[in-house]
């Protein structure tokens, strides 16, 4: 009788362990719910995000809500932020698809650096920032602004490479992902 109860269990045991490895995890079933179109979008989310226009219909839902987030937000700013949300969602609607994902990456790699370094790529982007744009231009052409945006060597790897300029303003401000 103990070994049919031990039996029964184990049996009982793998059967849940088979249901709960065959079940899709809650975040695949939940997902992010569909986002309106741009046609039903308001006139003052429309004047917000003007510079996705174009790229809008086209965005996964969740790149959407996000977007409409910061919609949200746009009142809230001091007029020099909204002027630098602007310029940077122009600058992000000039990007191939490419290039958006190396942001992407590029920023996530940012985020997982130690607080110390992340610091000295700031301060590495405010020097370079405040260069003369002919500068700024001659380096990017050199291909030496990411060497000189680049974290401190025990921060560089191959997984994670140095932002390049068109990259570094992503990491100023994480409300644009």
């Amino acid at each position: 009788m103990a070994k049919r109860r031990l039996f029964g269990g184990i049996v009982f045991g793998i059967a849940l362990i088979g249901c709960a490895l065959a079940a899709p995890p809650t975040t695949a079933i939940i997902g992010t719910p569909p986002q309106p179109e741009w046609v039903q979008l308001t006139p003052a989310q429309k004047k917000i995000l003007a510079p996705l226009s174009k790229d809008w219909n086209a965005m996964e839902s969740l790149r959407k809500k996000k977007w409409l987030g910061i919609a949200e937000r746009y009142p809230l700013m001091h007029p020099d932020e909204q002027r630098r949300m602007q310029e940077r969602m122009r600058e992000w609607a000039m990007l191939t698809p490419e290039q958006r994902a190396r942001v992407r990456d590029s920023y996530k790699d940012f985020n997982q650096l130690p607080s110390q370094q992340k610091q000295a790529v700031k301060d590495k982007w405010k020097a370079y920032s405040s260069l003369p744009a002919e500068e700024r231009q001659r380096l990017r052409e050199e291909g030496k602004s990411a060497q000189l945006l680049a974290p401190p060597p025990e921060a560089a790897t191959e997984e994670s490479a140095p932002p390049s300029v068109a990259e570094a303003p992503a990491h100023t401000d994480s409300s644009t992902r």
